[in-house]
């Protein structure tokens, strides 16, 4: 009795097993999304390719509830799950073929018992590296390609086996409890490999290279934690690898997608059904909808991460001086900031904009004003909690200048709820821009932009849905991506879930 007791006991603590009945359910709902797509409802045909992709997910779905099934029989009769399997995971692997993420990182993560921030760094750098070469290979079916598309696919595959490599180097580190000798070459490498935009590989090897060379163990001991808390949430980690599999695309696209694709008008391609050659369709001037949403999402991101830096940091700094200093100082920043936020943020935006017209820099500008008075609020919150502890108070009975307690004292211990909001917010950027852009009040409306997008297809929406549902689509991902991403920080900075 006691045993099945502590059996039990076992299943509730698992950390794998609500992640296995995290994956069959998105991946069974990605199956039926696949089944009521390969049907054409007006013509009452079946879409081969689509119906095919539904047989496949809907087999690693079936196999997904089986390696459930078994992980549950394991727990609940041996109080762990067992090597045979685990080993089940490395047949789920074939759910890559078809762009299965979730099972496929799911299987990554079975196969090794005892994963560290440096083991799911490398898997989710390999799975990024890996879409990234699938996506790009998309264009081998267009009548031509850009120039540096053979070289530059052929630079991805190099990238991607020492990716393979470094992950089989982290699994057998990891199960082995050993770095290897050469761990700071490779950290190095793999620091270097950053540059295509997976942050992913930034992760790790800045991961790598602390534990090689710092001997301050509470520094990755924090740091450990800290990752350990995100990595375990499914959907922050998910959320992640979607926000770096597209700044990744952002980088790469420069080499491996032709430009004229988006912007050139093709007459003789007006408004075609998505196809190999043509994703997602093209629109009513034969623009490629799939090349206009890649390119699309490095204004996106520009925009987002942009006007969402520059009043973190004004708004941040006007906050701690407002936070530190007497009433007569914080009364004066505040009210004059309070002016400011009674103006709505998006009329404001409307405003600056219709006052210096509609491009990607007035519209940074336009959306960063508006939010400058919040990031100050809540840097003010922070400041006035910190400048009560006991080591402010030591700084200052040191005679250390105000400027260095508020910048070296109190700042770094006030930035973790700064952080998580400003991850948060970037999802409303996002949204702002493409609605600005949307109403022809963000970007020229020839670039490639989401909104942009979303505006050309709203006109077709009877006849051809899928080019307003495609860039809606990426919106949503990407904004749920960055709200995802921001509750797992938030979950991993408060110290009150220690």
């Amino acid at each position: 009795m006691e045993e099945k007791l502590n059996n039990r006991h076992a299943l509730v603590l698992s950390k794998e097993y609500p992640q296995a009945n995290f994956t069959w359910i998105i991946s069974l709902i990605v199956t039926l999304i696949f089944l009521a797509n390969s049907f054409s409802w007006k013509t009452g045909e079946l879409k081969t390719f689509v119906f095919a992709l539904f047989i496949v997910y809907f087999a690693t779905t079936l196999f997904q509830m089986f390696i459930v099934w078994r992980m549950r029989k394991d727990l609940l009769g041996y109080g762990e799950i067992r090597k045979g399997t685990r080993r089940l995971g490395y047949v789920q692997f074939v759910s890559l073929s078809v762009g299965n993420i979730f099972a496929a990182a799911f299987a990554f993560n079975l196969i090794n018992k005892r994963k560290t921030p440096e083991y799911t760094f490398a898997v989710y750098m390999f799975l990024t590296q890996l879409f990234v070469i699938a996506i790009s290979a998309m264009n081998i079916f267009k009548p031509y390609v850009t120039d540096t598309f053979v070289v530059a696919m052929a630079i991805l595959l190099v990238i991607a086996i020492f990716y393979l490599a470094v992950l089989i180097i982290v699994a057998k580190s990891v199960s082995e409890q050993s770095a290897p000798k050469s761990i700071g070459i490779i950290a190095a490498i793999v620091l270097i490999s950053a540059l295509s935009g997976n942050v992913f590989a930034l992760l790790l090897g800045w991961s790598l290279l602390l534990k090689s060379r710092s001997n301050d163990r509470s520094r990755i001991m924090k740091w450990n934690s800290m990752w350990e808390k995100i990595t375990r949430n499914s959907m922050a980690i998910l959320g992640m690898f979607f926000i770096i599999l597209m700044l990744a695309i952002s980088v790469m696209s420069r080499f491996t997608f032709d430009y004229d694709f988006a912007v050139e008008n093709d007459y003789g391609n007006i408004l075609q059904t998505p196809s190999l050659a043509y994703p997602f369709g093209t629109d009513n001037f034969g623009r490629d909808v799939f090349s206009r949403i890649v390119f699309g999402a490095r204004i996106s991101l520009l925009v987002g991460f942009a006007s969402t830096i520059i009043p973190a940091i004004i708004g941040g700094f006007l906050g701690g001086i407002a936070g530190y200093y007497s009433n007569r100082t914080d009364n004066l920043i505040m009210r004059l900031l309070d002016v400011l936020y009674a103006i709505p943020g998006i009329l404001l935006a409307i405003a600056i904009i219709a006052a210096f017209g509609a491009n990607t820099v007035n519209l940074i500008i336009a959306l960063s004003v508006g939010s400058i008075p919040t990031y100050a609020r809540t840097m003010r919150a922070n400041v006035l909690m910190v400048s009560n502890y006991d080591f402010v108070d030591s700084a200052r009975a040191l005679g250390t200048s105000d400027l260095s307690i508020i910048f070296k004292q109190v700042v770094p211990n006030s930035l973790a709820p700064m952080i998580v909001k400003s991850t948060l917010t970037i999802g409303g950027a996002v949204i702002a821009t493409s609605s600005l852009s949307y109403l022809g009040l963000g970007v020229e409306p020839h670039i490639p932009e989401w909104g942009n997008i979303l505006r050309v297809g709203s006109t077709y929406l009877e006849s051809h849905s899928y080019l307003a549902i495609f860039p809606g689509l990426a919106i949503i991902l990407l904004v749920l991506s960055f709200n995802f991403l921001g509750d797992g920080l938030r979950d991993a900075l408060d110290p009150r879930l220690d």
